[in-house]
């Protein structure tokens, strides 16, 4: 059986959560929260709320979406950098990324308080969605689409939440990982751009 990256986040993920939802402190001092980072310089804060969750329907619902994904996009990511710590480093810094809008927004905000892994998680879908977009996606894992249908949908639904603000989610944090999972892949290597339009304009070759 191959080594998976992916199975060792899911069960430090894991870990994390199971301990942190049973501890409120260790909960409030591993989220991201704009407000202690900007005054107090806490910037772990960046990388310790993508290990963190709110419940365990939303950890289950995550976990779930990086083993059918990610094991993938490691495979994807040996082939083309052949080393599998690049995979780390993208999930990391898709996390990184996807929280830096929430920040910017609240950093002012005392109340405001953000966990889980969405954003790296988002980042990996649209990876996948880039190197083979008519793959199909099972949206809340029994609908089934083509992954550039979904990603479609995702993404104005993001944005649309985004803008509109309230609720509980972090929408920006699924926008910004979403894009950070397309730009990534891209700058290393472009040729992925050309490829992906190619599927695009020849769904017949690839749809079965």
């Amino acid at each position: 059986m191959t080594f998976s990256i992916s199975l060792v986040i899911i069960i430090i993920t894991c870990l994390i959560s199971y301990t942190a939802l049973q501890n409120y402190d260790q909960l409030n001092k591993l989220s991201l929260q704009p407000y202690m980072v900007n005054r107090y310089r806490q910037y772990y804060r960046f990388v310790t709320s993508g290990f963190v969750h709110a419940d365990f329907q939303h950890l289950l619902f995550n976990m779930l979406t990086l083993w059918f994904f990610g094991r993938f996009i490691e495979d994807v990511f040996t082939s083309l950098f052949h080393n599998k710590l690049v995979y780390v480093l993208y999930y990391i810094l898709g996390i990184v990324v996807a929280n830096i809008p929430s920040y910017i927004k609240n950093r002012n905000n005392s109340d405001y308080s953000s966990l889980g892994a969405s954003g790296a998680i988002s980042a990996i879908v649209f990876t996948a969605i880039i190197v083979n977009p008519w793959a199909s996606i099972y949206l809340f894992f029994a609908l089934k689409m083509p992954a550039v249908v979904y990603g479609v949908l995702f993404l104005g639904i993001s944005a649309y939440m985004s803008r509109k603000g309230g609720g509980n989610i972090n929408h920006d944090a699924h926008l910004w990982g979403a894009l950070f999972g397309v730009v990534f892949p891209l700058l290393f290597h472009p040729e992925l751009g050309t490829d992906f339009i190619y599927m695009l304009m020849h769904r017949s070759q690839f749809v079965r």
